[in-house]
């Protein structure tokens, strides 16, 4: 998981570099064709092709252009704070989603082996069946009858002493997704703070309350804003379905506990 969690880090970073690049480039494009003239008759020849291009195909690349424009609009530099965080943050979520993807499997077949083997009193058959099994509610399993001659009791408290351990391992990183859930709102607000600094600063220089004077830091203020929320409504979104899912398999776990137990009692009166 450590290796999942690196790769899409690495890959977040270099989309968001290539981003910054092409962002750059199509500056670059557009003071060149602000020096250029363009004849007329090119116009007039470019003028069929536009008209070829699909509206839905117009309307998609303004909006992509649009929001690299507002992302530089409102300092660059900053934002990409705020998208990091926003990177991070999905990473964390991804490994979260794989791993209890993982961790989600259906064990009523298991439990029926280890029933049928206990009946049969073959506690080596049922602990295979707890072994060839993936998840936590299998090992839960296999801990409790790794414990089956030491009595009931031994086997209750080792089974929800792992439980514990269990449950403690599905919340990992869960902590990291809510800080960068607070960071990104917060990261906006500061750069509204900025942005509105950099407004006062604008007017102090120009010594007049013009609206030409305040709108740059107004505009970097609320962009700011905007993506901040925006990041921590994405990041809250895939938190609670990380929420609902390691409720789903907490609740596997104390059911499989509990049929657990039922077959043990059943196990030591047949002793």
């Amino acid at each position: 998981m450590k290796k999942v969690f690196a790769i899409i880090a690495l890959m977040g970073v270099f989309t968001f570099g290539m981003t910054q690049t092409m962002s750059a480039q199509d500056e670059e494009a557009v003071d060149t064709a602000a020096v250029e003239q363009v004849d007329s008759a090119a116009v007039e020849e470019a003028e069929p092709a536009e008209a070829a291009i699909p509206e839905a195909t117009k309307e998609e690349v303004s909006m992509y252009k649009q929001l690299k424009t507002k992302f530089i609009e409102g300092d660059a530099g900053f934002m990409a704070i705020v998208a990091i965080a926003l990177i991070i943050g999905l990473a964390f979520c991804i490994e979260r989603i794989i791993y209890l993807a993982l961790a989600d499997v259906k064990t009523d077949k298991m439990l029926a082996e280890v029933e049928k083997a206990l009946e049969a009193k073959d506690v080596e058959k049922a602990k295979a069946a707890c072994r060839n099994t993936r998840g936590p509610i299998a090992s839960i399993c296999y801990q409790g009858l790794m414990r089956l001659d030491a009595g009931a009791d031994a086997v209750e408290k080792s089974v929800v002493a792992y439980g514990a351990v269990q449950a403690s391992n599905l919340e990992k990183g869960c902590s990291w997704i809510t800080l960068f859930i607070a960071m990104a709102p917060s990261l906006g607000f500061l750069g509204t703070v900025i942005g509105m600094v950099a407004a006062f600063d604008a007017i102090q220089v120009a010594g007049d309350i013009s609206p030409t004077v305040v709108a740059g830091g107004m505009k970097v203020a609320l962009l700011t804003t905007i993506f901040g929320i925006v990041v921590a409504l994405i990041l809250q979104v895939f938190y609670n379905y990380i929420l609902a899912k390691i409720e789903s398999i907490t609740a596997q776990m104390e059911d499989a506990t509990i049929s657990l137990l039922d077959l043990v009692a059943k196990y030591n009166l047949k002793k």
